[in-house]
């Protein structure tokens, strides 16, 4: 598998993901401006949408969109506990909470890094966050991960996005639980692994 990312944004979700499967994998780095990789492919041509992540299968398909490659991550390696098995209601809970993870939180946080966005359309944008993030603060509250006492596939998409609220200025301390679960997520070696490699810490 060949994972195509750009640093810290929605694709380190899966960059930790498949450390966490201790899966063989490689990566190649996306140059956002010129659509280009690290490994000198035409990004266009892997992913026509023009975003990461996009995963290249072993057998040359590509796999794109964040929440189906972390799923399909997760079910190479069962084991790991990452996601709950296909068809079980606790799948099906995953995939309430990476849906809720992708349109509500994910989206919320797109028009704060984009400069051509109005101050009006960014204030939205964290009124929408602040009313979102109370249900993620009380779920929390009582369980050490989304899903209970097993780290899976949503709570690293979760961690990433929630990440960025520190570049965007986005105050968390109203949610102590929320800040508690980052620092948890954050001392996870896959997590390490993962922002290392992409340069985000030494």
């Amino acid at each position: 598998m060949k994972l195509y990312y750009a640093p810290g944004t929605c694709s380190m979700a899966s960059h930790i993901v498949l450390h966490e499967t201790g899966l063989p994998f490689a990566v190649d780095r996306l140059n956002p401006v010129t659509k280009t990789t690290a490994g000198g492919e035409d990004f266009v041509q892997v992913n026509p949408k023009g975003y990461v992540p996009a995963l290249r299968l072993d057998d040359g398909s590509v796999l794109t969109e964040g929440a189906a490659i972390l799923q399909y991550i997760a079910d190479q390696k069962p084991a790991s506990g990452l996601a709950p098995k296909a068809g079980t209601l606790e799948r099906y809970r995953l995939q309430e909470w990476l849906t809720f993870i992708s349109s509500e939180i994910h989206k919320s946080f797109s028009p704060m890094f984009n400069k051509a966005a109005s101050d009006e359309v960014k204030g939205y944008a964290r009124t929408m966050l602040t009313k979102r993030l109370p249900h993620v603060e009380a779920r929390l509250a009582g369980t050490p991960y989304l899903m209970g006492d097993t780290f899976t596939v949503a709570d690293a998409y979760l961690f990433v996005v929630l990440n960025w609220s520190s570049h965007v200025g986005f105050d968390l301390s109203q949610f102590p639980g929320i800040r508690d679960y980052l620092v948890r997520i954050a001392m996870r070696p896959a997590v390490s692994a993962a922002m290392q490699a992409e340069g985000l810490i030494q």
